[in-house]
């Protein structure tokens, strides 16, 4: 018996004696102080790759004008005085308001007639049993792999009469097929029995859309409404090859016009007097940082939803 016993606790040692090859998760080791201050010093850099540009043209835009006289008209890291006369030339009126308006009403427009086209597309993708649904879905697989290209996208928008419109920026790209994917792969995750019992108690397609499926999808939702609203505010190259109007510009073609070609901004442009205006430079920046307020206000309300929504939109094919 004493044998027995020793022969089990000689088992019992070994069995629990690690051996070479064996080691613990990444996670579970204990943390190297020197990679520790490396991933700092690493991430620390690439944070300050991105803030200081930014905060270098919000710098610019508040900037006095003899800040920018020691600067030698280049950018500034410290406005000295701060002044907003830029962003009240800019806001008074003119070309850049117009074109500020303009976009904000295209994005909302046009993220609201996505998200509406897109969500019945998926939904209907989604079901089993709807006609016509396999056929749609290969379609839009093969507008994933096959672009039609710049001239037929041009004569389509020419024979509808949708030159120099908005609904040139709105209509075309009205759905995307990557987007209808993802969402169509999230409503399969939902329950079936959700849809079931709709259907025993008569509800309509668009009953169970409205009420079951889109108050569950709240997350696919606000990312692919992200993906579409971006997507109207960035909008350069179609409305340079439909929009023909200098009224009718938005806000991506002002700043091609402003920043990026390095056009004058005169009085008109901004509803100011000439002689009033702030250095052309602090006007630029002033036209750059209202550009990208608007996607900086919306984002952290959805940030929350973006993981989320594109994960379990995308276990699913």
């Amino acid at each position: 018996m004493s044998k027995i016993n020793e022969v089990t606790s000689i088992a019992s040692r070994t069995l629990k004696r690690p051996t070479k090859n064996s080691r613990r998760p990444a996670w579970m080791e204990k943390p190297n102080p020197l990679t520790q201050v490396l991933k700092f010093i690493a991430l620390g850099v690439s944070v300050l790759l991105v803030i200081v540009p930014f905060w270098s043209i919000i710098a610019t835009s508040l900037a006095d004008k003899q800040t920018l006289d020691k600067s030698a008209g280049g950018m500034v890291l410290w406005p000295g005085q701060p002044s907003f006369e830029a962003y009240g030339a800019v806001l008074s009126g003119g070309t850049v308001t117009r074109a500020m308006i303009i976009s904000i009403g295209i994005t909302v427009m046009g993220t609201f007639l996505s998200l509406a086209a897109t969500a019945g597309l998926a939904y209907w993708l989604s079901r089993r049993d709807a006609f016509g649904a396999r056929p749609m879905l290969l379609l839009l697989l093969g507008a994933l792999l096959f672009s039609p290209g710049l001239i037929p996208g041009y004569l389509v928008v020419k024979e509808l009469n949708l030159l120099d419109s908005w609904w040139s920026l709105i209509l075309p790209v009205l759905v995307n097929a990557f987007n209808v994917i993802v969402m169509r792969a999230f409503f399969q995750e939902l329950p079936q029995e959700l849809f079931d019992s709709a259907e025993i108690d008569g509800a309509s397609s668009l009953t169970v859309l409205r009420r079951i499926v889109l108050p569950l999808s709240k997350a696919v939702l606000a990312v692919i409404g992200l993906f579409y609203a971006v997507a109207y505010w960035n909008a350069f190259f179609s409305a340079m090859l439909y929009i023909q109007s200098t009224e009718k510009w938005p806000m991506a073609l002002v700043l091609r016009a402003f920043v990026v070609d390095q056009t004058a901004i005169g009085g008109n442009q901004v509803g100011a007097a000439t002689e009033a205006l702030p250095p052309q430079l602090q006007l630029q920046m002033a036209i750059l940082v209202i550009s990208l307020v608007p996607i900086l206000i919306v984002y952290p309300f959805l940030q929350r939803h973006f993981a989320k929504g594109m994960m379990i939109g995308a276990v699913k094919g």
